[in-house]
């Protein structure tokens, strides 16, 4: 490698969160990591444009781009880019995909469809893409569909410690639950780290976007719930469980959910719903909907995404920022002792 840092290129997806990665990255090195400069046009039948304004050759090279609404535009928006770096002599180049679009479309749910999460790897693969690094994938199993290595962090651990800062002196009342059988498998890794019991709300659905009935599995009685799941789209699913949740007995109902995807009509619903409050990410760059919303709270995720391309650049273990103690340093700013004294009281 040319340079004594690694280099990064954001897309036009998520701006703020690229330059707080480079300011994480600035103070981990002790000096001042700034992003590749490189403009990204639009012809106006919608083509898209690169141009990488830097001198790249040899460099290893990071994009930091979600595949979010419009999805379609950003992903090509990737690829591009992925094209540009290797057609200028990068030695290296690992997509870092904080929401990572069309993983919902991971397996045949019906004849004549297609599976659209492998068709993208593979155009992302065949643009030059060496390495990814993404947050919360939707289905797990959408890492065996490349043929490079995928690492895929998790935010439970960011929730964690959110989670025992916020409702510090509190924790006995509070239960996990996931929304629906599929993702009891991560809500269950956040009742562990936190210690907290666990609850089910199954969903039947008549139609696509259309939930016929909920059925709380678990005593929710007198208890603070704490709704996990991976996408948030239009909140109707959310909201309702809400409504169920309180039905049923819990005492006050938050959701955390690691990518807030709030299309349509969510942000209104999320207004007018029981909800107390929705912890989200910013994987997808926060809407000025959202960010006028009261109940909305965005965590950041620049800290372990910083650390990670670190990590994946020294070559040392990624999968180490899983651990509290790893992780717990990098938010000390944000949480300042919270888990140290939530440990102390226990």
């Amino acid at each position: 490698m040319t340079s004594p840092e690694p280099k990064i290129i954001a897309g036009t997806s998520n701006p703020p969160l690229g330059q707080q990665v480079a300011r994480r990255i600035s103070m981990h090195q002790g000096r001042q990591v700034g992003l590749v400069d490189a403009r990204v046009e639009r012809f106006a039948d919608g083509e898209i444009f690169v141009e990488v304004w830097e001198n790249v050759r040899g460099e290893d090279m990071y994009i930091l781009q979600s595949t979010s609404n419009p999805a379609n535009d950003h992903l090509m928006e990737l690829v591009i880019m992925a094209d540009a770096l290797r057609r200028s002599s990068a030695a290296r180049i690992t997509a870092v995909i904080p929401y990572f679009g069309y993983a919902r479309q991971d397996r045949r749910t019906k004849a004549r469809t297609p599976i659209s999460a492998k068709l993208v790897a593979n155009m992302m693969v065949g643009a030059g893409i060496e390495r990814v690094l993404t947050m919360d994938l939707h289905a797990a199993q959408i890492q065996g569909f490349f043929d490079i290595p995928v690492d895929n962090l998790y935010a439970a651990p960011i929730f964690a410690l959110d989670i025992m800062h916020h409702f510090r002196g509190g924790m006995d009342d509070v239960m996990v639950v996931s929304p629906d059988v599929g993702g009891v498998a991560r809500a269950r890794e956040l009742a562990l780290r936190i210690g907290a019991p666990l609850s089910i709300v199954d969903k039947r659905r008549e139609k696509a976007g259309e939930v016929a009935g909920m059925t709380v599995i678990g005593d929710v009685k007198g208890k603070r719930c704490l709704i996990v799941d991976d996408i948030c789209d239009t909140a109707g699913t959310l909201c309702k469980a809400a409504d169920v949740l309180l039905e049923a007995g819990a005492t006050e109902v938050h959701a955390y959910i690691s990518h807030g995807v709030l299309s349509g009509p969510a942000v209104e619903r999320v207004t007018n719903s029981n909800l107390e409050s929705l912890v989200i990410t910013d994987t997808i760059a926060p809407t000025k909907p959202v960010q006028g919303c009261k109940r909305i709270r965005v965590v950041p995720t620049a800290p372990v995404f910083g650390q990670a391309i670190l990590n994946i650049w020294n070559g040392t273990s990624v999968s180490s920022l899983f651990d509290n103690e790893t992780l717990e340093p990098l938010y000390e700013s944000r949480y300042p002792g919270g888990m140290a004294r939530e440990r102390a009281d226990a």
